[in-house]
């Protein structure tokens, strides 16, 4: 009988270390890795990330999907094969305007969102909120978090719509 409670002592230890794991991944996510991705022109770290992403159980479920959104639609201009292309844009456009849907003050959300635009084909339709994203971003700037700030101040050093002296 005495070792029933040492089992349930091993279990309870177990339990808190597997949810410690969990809590740690969930808190890993890394913005300016998340970045360089998206600036980078590789499937293979594109693919890594999505990957790490799918990995973060805590992450806020709109979070998740408007970074998702955001790097399927960057995957979608470095594989080939038009259907393919077309098909995963349209599955990461679905994620982020979703996301954007739900929280449309969201400011890290319309940057993303202002990243795949600006780069995004003509034929695709997609730059309607260019101007609106710019000056939201803009706007919001001094309220964000650095990590965020930083990515944005990186990204408009090439921007033809987000200039840093605006920011």
């Amino acid at each position: 009988m005495k070792m029933l409670p040492e089992l349930w002592k091993g279990v309870a230890i177990f339990v808190i270390l597997t949810a410690t794991c969990s809590i740690g991944n969930a808190q890993s996510f890394n913005r300016k890795d998340f970045y360089s991705v998206m600036a980078s022109g590789s499937i293979q770290t594109v693919n890594e990330q999505i990957d790490l992403l799918k990995n973060y159980p805590l992450m806020p479920p709109m979070d998740k999907a408007a970074f998702e959104g955001a790097l399927l639609m960057k995957k979608a201009g470095l594989i080939g094969g038009g259907g393919k292309k077309l098909n995963l844009f349209k599955d990461g456009h679905k994620k982020l305007e979703g996301a954007i849907k739900k929280d449309d003050g969201n400011a890290e959300f319309r940057f993303l969102r202002l990243m795949i635009q600006e780069h995004a084909p003509g034929i695709l339709g997609y730059k309607d909120d260019l101007k609106k994203d710019s000056a939201y971003i803009r706007q919001s700037y001094k309220k964000l978090p650095a990590e965020i700030q930083e990515a944005i101040t990186n990204y408009s050093k090439n921007s033809k719509i987000l200039k840093s002296e605006d920011l």
